[in-house]
């Protein structure tokens, strides 16, 4: 019998300075990670040399059966406005719901600011277009829609030059007749006209957040559609995954290729939410439930919170002002990573971010024509990283260029280039940990009942000291900190969301009712997962109802069981609402009437588990990891000014389960470093995690 040829499935998340890749071996299930420079401006070629590298490493591409991409490429055309010019059709009388959004400032920072102002409208007013019609809130058809609007309005379209077009009209969640006239005669006049509908995209009442999510995804699909194309292109060529390549969706699951240009909205938190998906695993694995993810990388930091083992999930978010409505991880976004720049303003105050020197030039301790000084020249010059090189000597550091760039921050500030040094890293500290603040204290969570999962490449720098500033008791720093995010790709399975609005009182609601629109939205689900290949037994489906106490402006979920419903469900569920609003919201309304606002449903497409891999247990003591020494720098206890101590750098790939790395420690690895502060160890358990807590005093040592 001939040996079974190998087969991989590779992920890759595309971040700001590195592109990682976690390539899975199916024939003995261990996985390995490659980091390689990201290339900003052709985000795809930087997959191509990484795909080449594999190549010369083992895995040729026609060995690889699965494909999951994280990419940024939607973030970053909204976040930079560069999406495709968009124009936007509305029914006659309601072109003005765009521009006055929510008519009030957002909530937070900017109701204070006296500048704020609201963000630019991604559909111009010049390339809004009325449409006559006009659906009654029954969606009972009030007013036609003729052709002759129609034909006006294609016409407009045509003549404007929009590359892409969202039609979002009065009650057309309820009746997509309208929508659908006017998107099937804009595709006949334009076939290379991107064309998004409320009604197709986002069935649900609202109007803004409907409409704002609407002109969202046709604000980004183009770009997110052509990158797609592109990269699904040369995937082919290369005989890449055939049918069987998948993008990161913001809700924590991916969805196939030719899929993601329809939807470009869903993958606004793409990489993101990859790494939410890999803590949940692997802290479940250890049989914690209640984590904050911390993922600090080269621009940004990302931080989410998860009880129970299971992520908060919303569907009412912002970025930067934007309302987005599709589900999405709750994922507090700050711009804060390894190549966030510093600079002192006229009035001799240190800032650090929110500009990033990205990859190129990057950092300047990267040597590749960085002139300004980041956090991670910073962690140079404090003895945290190695002032040689990186990525197993793959990346050389040039330690001078770090010195002489926070020399240049330390002189008008009047302090000496440690002091300047370690001011960088407490602001960036600072501005995470209040981000990890806002997901949690700010809504009555403590973080004493948490563990902080720190990753990314430069997460495990920084952990250490966040958590002793929060009062956070532990951190997990995974094995492979720089590619979780990337290993996440690989664990998420494939999810799809529908949602369908259908306001009804509870008590005047039938079972017969709710399970029939259920069934509705179940078979389309099924329907999808069956075309992308998924059989009847590798699929599942969780199902909730929208609830609110009735002429709230917001509901929350309530999770349903089993389906069909009975009446006696009905009213179990009405009870859960009120369980889940007091914990939500610290108060509920037993005596007060429910409304049903909303129908979801979740069909997920389950991908073959990936097992986490072991360690071997410590052989020997945990000095034969140590690889040398250096001087690294630690503010006192007190978080006054510190010093430079002799510090021992250990090899994580030499440490065993059951070593016990005692601070102050400097842990080097491929794709990251981590720092142990003097009051901490980090103890290496079974499945190779870093578990980093506070040394006990002798009296608790005594007690045990």
């Amino acid at each position: 019998m001939s040996e079974r040829p190998p087969s991989y499935r590779v992920a890759t998340d595309t971040g700001g300075t590195f592109t990682d890749f976690v390539v899975f071996d199916e024939s003995d299930g261990t996985y390995r990670i490659m980091k390689v420079p990201s290339s900003p401006l052709q985000p795809d070629q930087a997959l191509l040399t990484g795909l080449t590298t594999l190549a010369e490493q083992g895995v040729p591409s026609d060995a690889i059966s699965v494909f999951t991409h994280g990419t940024t490429v939607g973030t970053n055309a909204l976040l930079e406005e560069r999406g495709a010019r968009v124009g936007l059709a509305v029914t006659r009388g309601f072109r003005g719901v765009y521009e006055a959004m929510e008519q009030s400032r957002p909530f937070g920072p900017s109701v204070f600011d006296l500048g704020y102002t609201k963000p630019a409208l991604l559909a111009a007013e010049s390339d809004t277009v009325e449409v006559t019609e006009r659906l009654a809130a029954s969606g009972a058809v009030l007013e036609p829609v003729s052709d002759e609007e129609v034909a006006e309005a294609v016409r407009r379209f045509s003549e404007s030059g929009v590359e892409s077009v969202a039609v979002s009209l009065l009650f057309s969640f309820l009746n997509d007749e309208h929508e659908q006239r006017l998107a099937d005669a804009l595709r006949k006049a334009d076939p290379n006209l991107w064309v998004t509908t409320s009604s197709e995209l986002l069935p649900q009442m609202r109007e803004y957040v409907r409409l704002s999510t609407t002109v969202i995804n046709a604000y980004v699909s183009p770009v997110v559609g052509r990158y797609v194309g592109r990269l699904s292109a040369a995937l082919e060529r290369l005989g890449v995954a055939p049918g069987r390549r998948f993008t990161m969706q913001s809700n924590g699951g991916s969805v196939p290729f030719d899929r993601t240009p329809d939807r470009g909205v869903a993958t606004i938190l793409s990489g993101p939410a990859g790494g939410v998906t890999a803590s949940v695993a692997i802290s479940r694995a250890v049989g914690i439930e209640d984590l904050i993810t911390f993922d600090m990388g080269g621009t940004s930091c990302d931080v989410a919170l998860v009880q129970g083992g299971e992520p908060t999930v919303s569907d009412q978010n912002t970025l930067e002002g934007r309302h987005i409505a599709v589900p999405m991880l709750d994922i507090n976004t700050v711009s804060a990573g390894g190549g966030t720049v510093a600079v002192v303003d006229p009035h001799g105050s240190l800032h650090v971010g929110p500009r990033s020197a990205g990859a190129v030039p990057g950092p300047a301790a990267y040597g590749k024509g960085g002139q300004t000084a980041t956090v991670t020249d910073a962690n140079v010059v404090l003895g945290y990283l190695n002032p040689v090189s990186l990525l197993d000597g793959d990346l050389a550091v040039d330690a001078a260029a770090a010195e002489r760039v926070v020399a240049e921050v330390a002189a008008p500030l009047g302090v000496d280039t440690v002091r300047a040094a370690d001011g960088i890293v407490r602001i960036v500290n600072v501005k995470m940990g209040q981000a990890i603040r806002s997901i949690s204290t700010e809504r009555g969570f403590d973080l004493r009942d948490f563990t902080l999962v720190a990753f990314g490449g430069a997460g495990p720098l920084h952990a250490s000291q966040i958590a002793l500033d929060l009062g956070i008791p532990r951190v997990l720093v995974p094995p492979s900190p720089g590619a979780t995010s990337a290993l996440g790709l690989l664990m998420s399975d494939v999810k799809h969301d529908l949602v369908r609005s259908r306001l009804t009182d509870v008590s005047e609601l039938r079972a017969q009712d709710a399970n029939s629109l259920f069934e509705q939205m179940h078979l389309a689900a099924s329907k999808q997962l069956a075309q992308e290949g998924f059989s009847e037994d590798s699929t599942s489906y969780r199902y909730f109802l929208d609830m609110r106490y009735s002429g709230q402006g917001y509901e929350n979920p309530v999770p349903v069981r089993t389906v069909p419903l009975t009446e006696e469900d009905l009213t179990g569920y009405r009870r859960d609402f009120d369980a889940i609003h007091e914990q939500c919201h610290g108060h509920a309304a037993p005596d007060q009437s429910v409304e049903v606002v909303n129908y979801r449903v979740q069909a997920i497409g389950l991908v073959p588990p990936v097992s986490l891999p072991t360690v071997p247990p410590a052989e020997g003591p945990v000095t034969g990891a140590v690889t040398g020494s250096r001087p690294a720098y630690f503010p006192d206890t007190a978080g006054g000014t510190g010093s430079y101590v002799p510090t021992p750098v250990y090899a994580r790939a030499k440490l065993g389960a059951g070593h016990r790395v005692t601070g102050p420690a400097v842990v080097e690895q491929y794709d990251s470093t981590v720092v142990v502060f003097p009051e901490q160890w980090a103890e290496v358990d079974h499945y190779g995690n870093l578990l980093i807590t506070k040394v006990p005093s002798a009296e608790e040592r005594s007690s045990r």
